[in-house]
């Protein structure tokens, strides 16, 4: 790795860092606990010192399913072998632990004589409070596929 960040490579190697917003993890997160897709933060190549990681959805994961880009202004690479593959971080990576997710059923189990509209109302509350967790259990480093079968430990860069 070199300390020039102005020069990008095809070596997932050389990345030292890489940028996440706590709500891009959020959602990463959110969406993989509460669907079948698969969401990650995706590093597209050409890789640098400093990368920023996006919110990608993979899909459903089912037969015949192909990927499904969520917010993907950065979409690299065709369709040559050549091309280095950009790298996937599970967002469950990028929390120091993840909180399980308030479920509807819960939500009125724990409230069982409240009205219709007072239910809702707390499982927005507990819904809303889930997500603060998350956005506050970023994690300062996260271990990411080299490409070669090793792996590299990076700094995480929490924005938002």
């Amino acid at each position: 790795m070199t300390d020039d960040d102005s020069a990008a490579s095809d070596d997932p190697g050389r990345i030292r860092s890489i940028a996440v917003h706590r709500d891009d993890v959020t959602t990463a997160l959110e969406a993989t606990l509460r669907s079948a897709r698969e969401v990650v933060l995706r590093v597209t190549p050409p890789f640098s010192g400093r990368m920023r990681a996006r919110l990608h959805s993979l899909g459903s994961g089912g037969p015949g399913s192909s990927p499904d880009p969520v917010a993907n202004a950065d979409d690299v690479g065709g369709s040559d072998s050549d091309d280095p593959a950009p790298i996937h971080v599970d967002p469950r990576d990028l929390v120091s632990e993840v909180p399980p997710y308030p479920e509807v059923d819960e939500t009125m189990t724990d409230h069982p004589d409240a009205d219709l509209k007072t239910r809702r109302k707390r499982h927005t509350e507990a819904v809303e409070s889930w997500r603060e967790t998350v956005r506050e259990s970023a994690v300062d480093s996260v271990e990411l596929d080299a490409g070669d079968g090793s792996t590299v430990v990076v700094d995480v860069a929490v924005l938002g």
